[in-house]
């Protein structure tokens, strides 16, 4: 029988007790979870975390990577091409020559300049061009010119009546020489010519397959960043050469086939109007080298900020004609030129926007995630070299091991600053003058 008379405690204190132990074990159950799914979620932020800063790692190796790649594997190319076989011929063309001499005020060395000339071992024609001078160049340049009637086979002065740039000189003067069938030799006020160069430049057109000569430069007063500078850039041109042609060669002294390059080949806007020459003889069916043995010295910029200047302007100008040139880039019809074309423009255009791109990433990951990793360290290493490379360079220091690399890097400091240039539709085809270049030549 069941009754109500039973003590409340006999039934509901045990109960109340192991009420409160399920209570408990499910408190500590739901914390335990909780505290594993915290952890879990830790470790998930921290792996997480570490990851993003692994592919930012590995986006700046590959960047870097796309940067640097062209200049070793164009370098090692161009050092096994140079063992191909080009010599210059023994015997003259027998072609006449005209020198080509454009000009803006250049009354410190104008006269110096014609001496150079009249005393090479060829006889000339010369036409000089004037471009809107306003000191006393044209004057001087008239009088030299009839102090000495037999300097030259023959000369003429072409007055420009407004300063257009140096691309619209040698335009002009390609108009007035529109019949001349010999050959055309351009060179600058503040270039000196070696004792015997309008002879070897004569011989080299007695090959039909020359269609442009370049000379190489000795620069006067250059320092270790300068010349390290021109080093490489003269062994990438001569192996181009060997292998087929250059694209690039150096208006100080700059010879041409009359009538493979016309004024209508030429970009006036644009500057670089050497490479413009070589660029279109080449395209036109014959072939453009430098030689390394037809030298002529210059006169640096004094100036860190002077040379930087005239790097950049050369820089924009290479990288307008790469760009004009697209379109040979893949040309089966171009055989090796092409691939030459193609590897300048990988390193004129695209390398310089990788690079870019890699130091942003690697700006990013060095303020965000510490290095903790071997990739990382290491990454963080190169960094390090890159940029006392650069340094070194920039301030024209010299050291053992960072040599190439400083000069590569502040390459493609040149080209970025040429490309935000033209990005803002900054043209720098007007021809700069270095008064202190002028000075130091004037005083030798």
């Amino acid at each position: 029988m069941i009754t109500d008379d039973i003590p409340p405690g006999a039934i509901n204190g045990p109960t109340c007790t192991t009420l409160r132990m399920w209570q408990a074990l499910s408190f500590s159950s739901i914390a335990l979870v909780l505290d594993k799914v915290w952890v879990l979620l830790k470790c998930s932020l921290h792996s997480r975390h570490h990851m993003a800063g692994e592919w930012l790692a590995y986006g700046e190796l590959g960047l870097a990577a796309v940067g640097f790649a062209p200049f070793a594997i164009h370098h090692l190319s161009c050092n096994s091409w140079a063992n191909q076989k080009l010599e210059c011929p023994e015997e003259l063309s027998g072609l006449e020559m005209t020198l080509l001499l454009p000009v803006w005020n250049e009354e410190l060395i104008i006269e110096k300049k014609l001496s150079n000339l009249a005393k090479q071992d060829f006889k000339a024609h010369l036409v000089l061009v004037d471009s809107a001078s306003n000191d006393s160049t044209l004057s001087k340049a008239k009088s030299w010119l009839q102090d000495f009637p037999d300097a030259f086979e023959s000369w003429k002065i072409i007055p420009m009546q407004k300063r257009l740039g140096k691309t619209t000189a040698v335009g002009l003067a390609l108009d007035e020489l529109e019949r001349f069938e010999g050959i055309i030799v351009m060179t600058d006020a503040d270039a000196t010519m070696m004792q015997g160069a309008l002879t070897r430049i004569n011989r080299w057109f007695s090959n039909p397959q020359i269609g442009a000569v370049g000379g190489s430069p000795i620069r006067e007063g250059s320092i270790a960043g300068e010349t390290n500078h021109r080093e490489i850039y003269t062994r990438l041109r001569v192996g181009e050469s060997h292998h087929d042609s250059t694209p690039f060669l150096e208006g100080s002294l700059l010879a041409w086939r009359a009538g493979i390059v016309s004024s209508s080949d030429l970009h006036y806007s644009a500057n670089a109007d050497d490479a413009q020459i070589a660029t279109a003889a080449r395209l036109n069916g014959l072939r453009s080298i430098q030689d390394p043995n037809l030298a002529f010295s210059d006169q640096m910029p004094l100036t860190n900020k002077g040379q930087r200047r005239q790097k950049v302007r050369r820089a924009q100008g290479l990288i307008r004609l790469l760009a004009r040139k697209r379109k040979h880039w893949f040309s089966k019809r171009e055989g090796r030129f092409s691939k030459i074309l193609r590897r300048n423009a990988w390193m004129h255009i695209l390398s310089p926007i990788a690079i870019a791109s890699a130091g942003v990433l690697a700006v990013m990951r060095n303020i965000a995630y510490f290095p903790e990793s071997t990739l990382m360290f290491s990454l963080s290493a190169m960094e390090v070299y890159c940029l006392t490379s650069w340094l070194l360079a920039r301030f024209n220091k010299s050291l053992f091991g960072f040599r190439a690399a400083g000069v590569i890097m502040c390459g493609l400091e040149n080209l970025l600053v040429a490309m935000i240039h033209t990005g803002r539709g900054k043209s720098l085809h007007m021809w700069e003058q270095h008064t202190d270049v002028r000075k130091a030549l004037s005083e030798r």
